[in-house]
């Protein structure tokens, strides 16, 4: 199993501290995992992180700004109001200030190409690193993400309800939110294990160094200020796979078939019964279609279908 304790530190030009932890072999591929709206680096677990060690790739996690040991902004969180109605504040920052972070964590390392891998959230930084510095980028897979159009993606209403609920304050309500969301949302065909997702849970929580409940709202803020990005998704020339269950309540698989649709040449893998989630159950198979697909283009293979 990897070491998943050890937290590095790079401080970036723009004054950003990014933690990361970084697995592998230096001289190996390198694959960057780009976490989720919320989830901080060990929400990649050991075991997805060692199924790709085990491939023959260099595996780096990181915390994005707003989460975990990264920095967290000064400036304030949007109103709920401004959440509910989409407005965010002036001062919010973008997913493309949180691709920023990722290429300057990269040119901290000296990795001067890598395989992009982000979920949700990540998944949209990963897609915008990958349109604006497509050199830097060897391949790129979108785990259950979107293109920020409007009439995509859409969480179910039975979702946003649970969303709406107050921010935990305490170690314990954020363990229960995140089994209550994580249960609604993990899809009809892969029941989450209760313990792992809780202990999880509360490794994340006793991570944190900042105002959690307000680093999340800087982050649905820097989502909704960078809008519609199927424009700049058509400018992806890296080799694409689009990965998402037909089952998922917090991003309608619309959002992946539409990211399919923006992105030249892109590959689909839709997985029966899944949700908005990487269960255990599934980190060899989708960690396979990653390597299978990164091998692939380290090879100069075209577009060539998974199996």
């Amino acid at each position: 199993m990897s070491d998943n304790t050890v937290d590095r530190y790079a401080t970036l030009p723009t004054g950003m501290t990014i933690c990361f932890r970084d697995f592998g072999e230096a001289t190996d591929p390198a694959i960057l995992l780009i976490a989720g709206l919320g989830e901080d680096l060990t929400y990649w677990t050991g075991s997805f992180v060692d199924a790709l060690v085990a491939r023959g790739f260099r595996v780096v996690v990181m915390d994005n700004r707003d989460v975990g040991r990264s920095t967290f902004a000064s400036t304030p969180a949007p109103a709920l109001w401004r959440q509910v109605l989409g407005r965010p504040r002036d001062d919010a920052y973008t997913l493309a200030d949180m691709a920023d972070d990722g290429v300057g964590l990269l040119d901290h390392l000296g990795i001067t190409q890598v395989h992009l891998v982000g979920r949700s959230m990540g998944g949209m930084i990963a897609q915008t690193i990958a349109a604006t510095r497509p050199r830097r980028v060897l391949s790129l897979t979108s785990l259950y993400s979107t293109t920020g159009a409007s009439d995509v993606g859409k969480p179910a209403v039975s979702t946003i309800r649970l969303l709406a609920a107050p921010p935990a304050r305490t170690r314990t309500a954020a363990v229960r939110a995140h089994l209550r969301i994580t249960e609604h949302v993990a899809g009809t065909a892969y029941p989450i294990d209760d313990a792992a997702e809780a202990a999880l849970a509360a490794h994340g929580w006793d991570r944190g160094t900042g105002d959690t409940a307000a680093g999340v709202a800087r982050q649905i803020q820097a989502i909704q200020r960078s809008g519609d990005r199927t424009a700049q998704l058509a400018r992806i020339v890296a080799p694409t796979l689009v990965i998402n269950g037909d089952r998922d309540l917090l991003v309608h698989p619309s959002g992946g078939a539409a990211t399919v649709a923006a992105i030249r040449s892109a590959q689909h893998v839709v997985i029966p019964g899944m949700g908005h989630h990487l269960p255990e159950a599934l980190v060899e198979p989708i960690t396979g279609y990653i390597a299978q697909h990164a091998d692939r283009v380290s090879e100069g293979g075209d577009h060539v279908e998974l199996s």
